[in-house]
């Protein structure tokens, strides 16, 4: 799984990811007035001030979800009384009385889907920030620049990131500029960076500088949140809370909808089983990739379930 960092977010989600990086730059930047250099803490605080901003299209999408519970028996009737019947009399009144109903709560077909169609892009961009924090956050940047600029002069420097990127999420195949070598560097975790050093003893004097800031500003609670979980203490408490957040979420969401509940809904069966596998899938994921997204995903568990409480 290869994710191909330039710099910044390219393509449709370029302009929305940013906005959201301003957001994140100019939280980084105030936590900094006050001596607080920490990109989880700044992670948190992101996470909850952009799913404020999404609340409204959250509440719409909720209040449809709920619509829908209510509006489910009935469409099912009409379906099954139209079950079959194929001729133009019978689809044009099966269509007429879906859109009594729909008149009936004050809905319509596509209001579940707008609010869909506007959160994934601003979710895929949230992502692109929180998976490139240098590309978005300047002073952090300019610790990575430091670094790349100096490899940048030694000779046959591609060929060691290159072997310290294997593994890694990153695509390494350009290193033409220091823009370049910087999202490389955003992926190193303590292991990459004591290769580096002593793959690269020329510029020990830099990184025996620069290192311990980067990894102090990725620090979380003892933990570096650019490296991987794992399956050991304590780096294994991030995936087991994020996945248990999200199980919690999802029975939290289910028991607001208690219509979808019923077995003569057809949704609910797979809605128990999305509930179930979707926290274990984040789990999996979690393990694998940097502690800094499992830290997003609780986050933002944490605020939806505060958010639905409410």
């Amino acid at each position: 799984m290869v994710f191909t960092l330039l710099t910044k977010s390219s393509g449709i989600l370029a302009p929305i990811a940013s906005l959201l990086g301003l957001i994140m730059n100019g939280i980084y930047e105030f936590f900094h007035l006050f001596g607080i250099q920490n990109i989880a803490l700044s992670i948190i605080v992101f996470t909850f001030i952009t799913k404020s901003l999404m609340f409204p299209l959250t509440m719409k999408q909720q209040r449809f979800t709920k619509l829908s519970s209510r509006m489910n028996p009935e469409l099912q009737k009409i379906q099954a009384k139209y079950k079959g019947k194929r001729d133009e009399e019978s689809l044009r009144r099966q269509q007429a009385e879906t859109q009594a109903v729909y008149e009936k709560y004050g809905a319509s077909p596509t209001s579940g889907c707008l609010p869909l169609l506007i959160t994934f892009p601003i979710m895929f961009a949230l992502y692109a920030v929180i998976n490139n924090i240098p590309a978005y956050v300047t002073e952090v940047k300019v610790m990575y620049e430091t670094i790349a600029t100096e490899i940048a002069t030694v000779s046959g420097f591609e060929t060691v990131l290159l072997d310290l990127a294997k593994g890694l999420r990153v695509n390494a195949g350009d290193l033409s500029n220091t823009n370049k070598i910087i999202d490389v560097l955003a992926k190193f975790g303590t292991d990459q960076w004591q290769a580096l050093e002593a793959q690269l003893p020329q510029i020990s004097g830099t990184l025996n500088q620069v290192v311990p800031s980067i990894t102090k500003v990725n620090n979380f609670l003892g933990l570096n949140i650019t490296n991987a979980p794992g399956l050991k203490f304590p780096g294994i408490i991030i995936p087991i809370l994020a996945m248990t957040l999200q199980f919690i979420q999802g029975k939290q969401l289910t028991a607001a909808n208690k219509d979808t509940n019923n077995k003569d809904n057809p949704s609910a069966s797979a809605m128990n089983s999305m509930n179930v596998v979707m926290p274990i899938m984040s789990g999996v994921f979690c393990i694998t990739l940097p502690i800094g997204v499992g830290i997003y995903w609780i986050a933002t568990s944490v605020f939806t379930i505060i958010q639905q409480f409410f």
